[in-house]
């Protein structure tokens, strides 16, 4: 019996900026894998996260729904058990679904419907991170302490680099277990594998050989204007407080730049060799000719454009996200440069997996946009709503225009053709009110603002009583997996 479904190797960078790889067109940072997995597929020019932190957008990811869909308000808000992930679908298609790595669940399901979890939780499972509601309430955190060049820190041992190389190897050894088991038998069920790696999030501590390849770099720092502080929106605002802008003295300063981003340069080309080291263990197991490769991040990183840092914004770094799809026949470096987003992603694993029987989605499938040269119009969102935003706020991008609605405060909207750097905003001015108007209703179609932040108020209520009691029974909900070296690679991995 020979296997018919292609297995699925998805890749997931965490906080990657698309502009800062070779694969889409950076001349400094390497990396070669990434560069030739776009060359050889297809490449998305503007995909987006439905929300620009880990979290929701992973949970968003995996259902194929917004995340005030789903109710994955924040970081430290739970993904339900009766939602749907392509895991689920594609288990019940006879998948083995497996999980290497971070995916940033919170709840007592660690799994929702992947098989095996290869390793634990990297941030807590519980509802620690559960934040408050409201500007007056917000304390200073310390984010921004990693983007000066005093938290840069070369070859220091890392919780994080160790987690990363953790997921690499239970991945890889996956590959081998299932290649053992194929060989002995003749024949083994299509895989459905994601590996999922931290990096290249902060903090930064590249291991020295990725730091020495920049050397003698040339690294771009950005340009401030004199009114910086003057074009900061209210979510902006409210963001430098919560990331702690102020702790971070050098923030602007150019040779401290110039340091976080050979560090961030580095920890990139490190991910870029785990995906080749990956992609040649996928060959070296006999698996290339019948897999689909499909690499994303779940958001970017500000790495101090505007003096910002993180995420959380909707500006192009932080909300836009390398993707690439590669299918084993290597479709020839094809660039699709219309809007989509994490949650298509969803309906396109059940197209490649030709599920038919489905329950509903946000998402739309990227397959006729690789399939047909006339690109379809499609317009995409993102949210963000707690966390250092204390209103609900979105984006919309159609077509070159970018539309920021932050509920009941000012907006912003962006030509991106004529102004890439989103430093000119259109809203407000007459020669735009008509596109300004009809992207708005746009977003007010798709979602209900008041219905959200009530839902939210009420949720963080919740989640704080929970943890509060969670932490009185002392209970916990990690996924603690565990392996028997006395078993062999088949018997640790395989059902």
């Amino acid at each position: 019996m020979t296997q018919q479904s292609p297995n699925i190797l998805f890749i997931i960078a965490d906080q990657l900026v698309p502009m800062l790889t070779e694969a889409y067109g950076h001349p400094v940072v390497k990396t070669p894998h990434l560069k030739k997995l776009a060359d050889n597929g297809v490449r998305f020019d503007a995909a987006y996260t439905p929300c620009p932190v880990c979290g929701p957008a992973r949970a968003s990811l995996m259902t194929g729904k917004y995340m005030s869909t789903i109710g994955a308000w924040d970081n430290g808000a739970l993904l339900s058990s009766d939602e749907p992930t392509f895991a689920h679908y594609l288990t019940n298609a006879e998948y083995d679904t497996v999980l290497a790595g971070k995916m940033h669940f919170v709840g007592a399901d660690q799994l929702h419907g992947f098989r095996i979890r290869l390793n634990t939780n990297i941030y807590p499972a519980d509802f620690a991170w559960t934040p408050v509601r409201g500007a007056e309430h917000q304390s200073e955190r310390s984010h921004a302490l990693h983007y000066v060049a005093e938290g840069i820190h070369v070859n220091r041992p890392s919780e994080y680099l160790n987690f990363d190389e953790e997921a690499h190897l239970r991945a890889k050894q996956y590959l081998e277990a299932k290649a053992l088991d194929r060989d002995k038998h003749g024949s083994t069920s299509p895989f459905f594998l994601c590996a999922s790696y931290h990096h290249p999030h902060e903090p930064f501590y590249p291991p020295q050989h990725y730091w020495d390849m920049y050397d003698d770099a040339e690294i771009d720092v950005p340009d401030f204007p004199d009114n910086l502080d003057e074009t900061y929106s209210t979510l902006d605002k409210w963001l430098n407080v919560y990331h702690g802008i102020s702790k971070a003295k050098k923030l602007r300063d150019p040779e401290s730049i110039r340091r976080v981003r050979r560090a961030y340069y580095a920890l990139v080309t490190y991910i870029d060799d785990k995906i080749g080291e990956l992609l040649n263990t996928l060959s070296s197991c006999g698996f290339a000719d019948n897999t689909i490769i499909v690499f994303c991040s779940d958001h970017g990183d500000m790495l101090c454009e505007r003096g910002m840092v993180q995420k959380r914004t909707f500006y192009e770094w932080s909300s836009r996200i390398p993707l690439i799809i590669r299918f084993p026949e290597q479709q020839s470096g094809k660039i699709i440069k219309t809007p989509v987003n994490l949650i298509d992603l969803l309906p396109t694993f059940l197209d490649l997996a030709t599920v038919e029987e489905r329950l509903s989605y946000d998402g739309t499938s990227l397959l006729p946009l690789m399939q047909d040269e006339t690109p379809e119009h499609r317009i995409t969102f993102s949210e963000y709503h707690s966390q250092g935003a204390h209103t609900p706020c979105f984006m919309i991008r159609d077509g070159n225009y970018k539309y920021v609605l932050i509920h009941n405060y000012e907006a912003q909207l962006f030509d991106l053709a004529a102004d890439p750097d989103e430093w000119v905003n259109l809203a407000g001015n007459p020669d735009y009110a008509d596109i300004e108007a009809a992207l708005k209703q746009a977003i007010l179609k798709q979602f209900n603002p008041e219905q959200i932040d009530a839902s939210i108020q009420t949720n963080l209520a919740q989640r704080k009583l929970i943890h509060e009691a969670m932490q009185c029974n002392q209970t916990t909900w990690d996924h603690e997996p565990r392996f028997d070296p006395k078993k062999s690679l088949v018997e640790q991995y395989l059902p």
